[in-house]
């Protein structure tokens, strides 16, 4: 073993099922420790962190639910989140504005009065910005303190430097709540879920958006598909984000596919540690064509949830 691998493993924890709590799983995908890199967390956690999963993937034989373990410690995943910057993410905020207009009108149709709308994990702020010209009351926070400043300038809305936790906010005061490809990066989502739960009103609606690795086109890509990343901590399908719903108070109303637009050149560029030799050709193809920064809609597994707190 290098001194890199012995560097990065004490790095490592052992956690249980978030779901059930049982300490009963099959590997999914072993470890890969000889390509980890301990030297550069902070680069591994930016919101454009497209590092290949090294950690260990399992599937729990109680529950079904598939999560990392041993994984990074929950106090290394956040400080890797809050420093360091990002330039290459909100290089590609207006495609993200384009995905979440249309995310927007599904949501008016579940709240065509505009209220108070929290965004979790906001990175640039996108999403808060599309919600604030459109009428909505708005707050949010992310972990990386650079992009909560990049946001709160770029947009004119105050995002907190932090998570939820940070915000110290009261029971039942919120009308929507979206957690836009978050969930999968948390340390505890049950946590966070039961978070939500408490800060949304009887009648709020909860917008969870993830990867998702049940879909037929993780199935087929296997170790290759684009969202296993070292920086996802949870693998949801269909099945487990339901359960993992209801187990916080929340009844599932709708589950979607959830397009989104990004340039070409950056897909182009993501796809570099998948697929070189395209990532190289397409990218050297598009510039020439000077169509690099064509809006092009894309699809790899993500999924939409629409839910609301359990009346039960």
């Amino acid at each position: 073993m290098t001194n890199s691998q012995e560097q990065y493993q004490a790095l490592l924890e052992d956690v249980p099922c978030n779901l059930c709590g049982a300490d009963d799983y099959e590997v999914v995908y072993p470890a890969r420790y000889e390509d980890a890199r301990p030297d550069d967390i902070l680069e591994t956690f930016r919101s454009s962190g497209d590092e290949i999963l090294v950690d260990q993937l399992v599937r729990c034989n109680q529950c079904g639910l598939q999560y990392l373990t041993p994984r990074l410690k929950s106090d290394v995943v956040i400080t890797g989140y809050s420093e360091g910057t990002d330039e290459a993410f909100i290089s590609q905020n207006k495609g993200r504005e384009l995905t979440f207009a249309k995310s927007l009108d599904l949501i008016e149709k579940y709240k065509p009065q505009r209220g108070r709308i929290l965004d979790v994990g906001t990175a640039g702020g996108a999403f808060l910005g599309v919600a604030h010209r459109r009428g909505w009351e708005v707050a949010g926070c992310e972990p990386n303190k650079w992009m909560a400043e990049w946001g709160s300038q770029h947009y004119g809305i105050e995002i907190q430097a932090g998570t939820m936790d940070d915000m110290e906010l009261a029971d039942n005061s919120f009308d929507v709540l979206t957690l836009w490809d978050v969930l999968e990066h948390t340390p505890d989502p049950k946590a966070v879920l039961e978070e939500c739960r408490r800060v949304l009103k009887p009648d709020g609606v909860l917008i969870v958006n993830y990867p998702d690795i049940g879909a037929l086109v993780s199935r087929l890509m296997g170790r290759k598909w684009v969202f296993l990343l070292s920086v996802h901590l949870y693998y949801l399908t269909r099945e487990t984000i339901q359960k993992l719903l209801a187990a916080s108070g929340f009844a599932t109303q709708r589950i979607k596919l959830h397009w989104q637009s990004l340039e070409l050149g950056y897909i182009l560029f993501r796809m570099g540690p998948y697929i070189p030799w395209l990532s190289k050709l397409g990218t050297k193809i598009v510039k020439a064509l000077h169509i690099e920064h064509l809006q092009i809609p894309y699809w790899m597994g993500q999924i939409l949830v629409i839910a609301q707190p359990n009346q039960e």
